[in-house]
């Protein structure tokens, strides 16, 4: 996952491959909790890893509910009974029932922290207000600006007692123990806020069903299918709920949650629009599949597809996958009620850009109460990109632009946010875009970017390129690896290669001199050298240390220095340069391997003060060393370095030079990323 500030992203061209999508937040979130509340244990399969279902997990285990990783799958043991049960209107006693863990006597409420997961938050404020207990429920500071007030005034018609400790009618709450619940009269909830309103109360309502219990809905209930969800949900959790269309449903009495045994979590229909929605603009020749989801999935969001059809895409499908390619182009603008569809819309909304003329997406007004205001965030990000935007109550309008501007996007802590603003990066301007805070994607798909970049193709000099040269102990290689972690770049040690291929030579025996040079860069070409992480292995054996030593590095030095080796070794090093871009350190990146280099530094740092760093280095690690004997051998090696005939050490003609003798790691490393931002056709906002 990108844990970077910003995410550049280059022109990109073309898409093909297959995407593995991960599971659905929606299903992932309502099985844990309907497990939780289940008698037995529940075996899941692919469930969603995200920042989402890790507070609802930690919820749990903080309520006493057993959870145990076994392989790829999880065992969720629902919560053991109460020694009675509670009390229900008319003095009929509600049947024994799951019940978490009680905050101990004397302690007060027990604390639950929810982040911005609404799928945990509305579902489990329903279900501790119905168990009994003293709860603090919290999250994030945009979850306290998302309301929650028509599911409290829901509960509290059952009796439940609810208090807000902020704002009326939006978390954090407390939850007190109810004396009683009244179950008799049809519960009103509001169904044209959110449908997570309802979905709370439909699974929380079946651990009192002591009767047939009536939920009524108020006004038009939006986004019905991620109620058609929670019903499928609670059909295998052994809760069949009766209904009448969409403003009534009933709990039937004696309603009780079984565990299914086990249960497979369905990949997510929403996080599949990105890749759709990229078929439809970038598959040209070989389609984008995605697979883990199909045309007959239960979730509402897949009928994205009917949208990105009607917009030109071709689309088939089997049991668990979908093909995506290109059709019409451009694409055709559309006039389409979202009101089934919410999350999804949103990528409808940057796929607008790319449109024959202006798109108008309706019956969206939920975008405002969910992780931001969406339409006010989409309009405003969309304008920067060039588009014309009209942002109604309830609507999104969207002229494509005339002119495409490069723009860093706000993403305003939303994944979804983040995603489908990556699609921009298609633009036929060759524009570039910039993606703020991209790591908010590990709200529901962690791995999004590395996904993305998996089935996306662009021309090499479209892809950016970091070169950090300088001489032997200039600190270039932690300077260059740093840069490449603050943006989310490869990293590219091309000293590695030359000590890893100076360490196979003299294992094998050879001399490195030109007697065996051809011998050597025969070998060279196909040395299975593996990076991960911070170890190099070379055929399966970690070889880190070993090329690391000084021996290690004057090998380098001389396997370097014979032609038909530099140039085995130049294709390997090139073939680095992947999205969404590449740190490379060495003597002769910016001159020789990667001319085209947007950004070449060459570090200065004197022979003197490195002498004093590899001497502290050496010093540190127990290893024997005097400052003269080091100073002196730096000065031969830079002279052997800067003499050869073949890519002899100099800076680029067009490098920065940095004299970083009296600076820190994080001033150099602050210098180079205000270089990289100068070179930027964007100034970020």
């Amino acid at each position: 996952m990108f844990a970077t500030a910003f995410l550049d992203l280059p022109p990109l061209e073309e898409a093909a491959g297959k995407v593995i999508l991960p599971g659905s937040k929606s299903i992932s979130n309502r099985v844990l909790l309907l497990a939780a509340l289940s008698e037995g244990t529940t075996v899941i399969h692919d469930l969603l890893e995200s920042d989402d279902t890790k507070v609802m997990l930690d919820a749990l285990r903080a309520l006493g509910c057993s959870v145990v990783h076994s392989g790829p799958s999880l065992e969720i043991t629902g919560f053991s009974p109460p020694p009675s049960g509670g009390r229900s209107g008319g003095g009929r006693s509600a049947p024994e029932r799951p019940h978490p863990n009680p905050p101990p006597k004397g302690e007060g409420a027990k604390r639950l922290f929810l982040g911005n997961a609404g799928t945990a938050m509305r579902p489990l404020t329903a279900a501790l207000a119905l168990l009994g207990g003293d709860y603090e429920v919290s999250g994030i500071a945009r979850m306290h600006e998302r309301p929650i007030g028509d599911l409290v005034d829901a509960l509290r018609q059952l009796g439940c007692r609810i208090d807000y400790l902020g704002n009326e009618g939006y978390p954090p709450l407390r939850i007190h123990p109810a004396d009683a619940l009244q179950l008799a009269a049809p519960i009103s909830v509001r169904g044209d806020v959110s449908s997570q309103f309802l979905t709370a109360l439909l699974m929380a309502l079946p651990l009192v069903a002591t009767q047939d219990i009536v939920i009524e809905v108020v006004g038009d209930l939006i986004s019905k299918p991620y109620i058609e969800i929670t019903l499928n949900m609670l059909q295998r959790f052994g809760i069949a709920v009766r209904r009448d269309g969409w403003q009534r449903f009933i709990i039937p009495a004696g309603s009780r949650y079984q565990s299914p045994g086990e249960i497979h979590v369905e990949a997510d229909a929403s996080s599949a629009s990105y890749f759709v929605a990229l078929g439809a603009l970038a598959a040209v020749d070989q389609p984008v599949r995605i697979e883990g989801v199909g045309a007959d999935s239960i979730q509402g969001d897949i009928r994205f597809l009917d949208a990105a059809q009607a917009m030109g895409a071709q689309v088939t499908s089997g049991p668990n996958w979908l093909e995506v390619k290109r059709g019409a182009w451009p694409l055709k603008a559309i006039d389409l009620d979202c009101n089934h569809i919410p999350d999804a819309a949103m990528t409808l909304a940057v796929m607008a850009l790319y449109a024959d003329g202006i798109s108008t997406l309706r019956n969206i007004a939920s975008w405002r109460v969910k992780e931001t205001d969406r339409l006010a965030a989409m309009a405003a990000e969309l304008r920067k990109l060039g588009a014309t935007v009209v942002e109604g109550a309830d609507f999104l309008r969207v002229a494509p632009p005339a002119t495409w501007t490069s723009a860093a996007i706000h993403t305003y802590d939303d994944h979804r946010m983040a995603m489908c603003f990556a699609l921009a990066a298609f633009n036929p301007a060759g524009t570039h875009v910039r993606i703020l805070d991209p790591k908010c994607v590990a709200k529901t798909f962690p791995d999004y970017f590395e996904a993305l970049f998996s089935v996306t193709r662009t021309d090499a000099p479209h892809i950016p390129v970091l070169c950090v040269d300088g001489p032997t102990a200039s600190g270039k290689g932690t300077l260059a690896s740093q840069v490449a972690h603050r943006l989310g770049y490869h990293y590219l040690d091309s000293g590695a290669l030359y000590r890893i291929t100076g360490h196979a030579a003299v294992h094998a025996g050879l001399s490195l001199d030109v007697a065996h040079e051809h011998t050597i860069a025969r070998m060279a070409e196909t040395l299975p050298i593996v990076f991960h992480a911070d170890r190099v292995l070379l055929d399966g054996v970690d070889v880190t240390d070993a090329i690391r030593t000084e021996e290690a590095g004057m090998n380098a030095s001389k396997v370097s220095a014979l032609p038909a080796v530099r140039t085995a070794l130049v294709a390997l090093q090139q073939s680095f340069r992947k999205l969404p871009g590449l740190v490379a350190d060495g003597r002769d990146m910016g001159t020789v391997i990667f001319p085209d280099a947007p950004l070449k530094v060459y570090l200065t740092a004197s022979a003197a003060q490195r002498a004093e760093r590899r001497y502290k280095q050496l010093i540190s690690k127990g290893i024997p060393a005097t400052l003269p004997a080091l100073r002196a051998d730096l000065e031969a090696r830079d002279a052997r370095d800067s003499n050869r005939a073949v890519a002899p050490l100099k800076p680029a003609e067009d490098a920065l030079l940095l004299d970083n003798s009296g600076q820190s790691v994080e001033e150099s490393v602050a210098q180079v990323l205000k270089w990289w931002d100068e070179k930027q056709a964007f100034a970020p906002r």
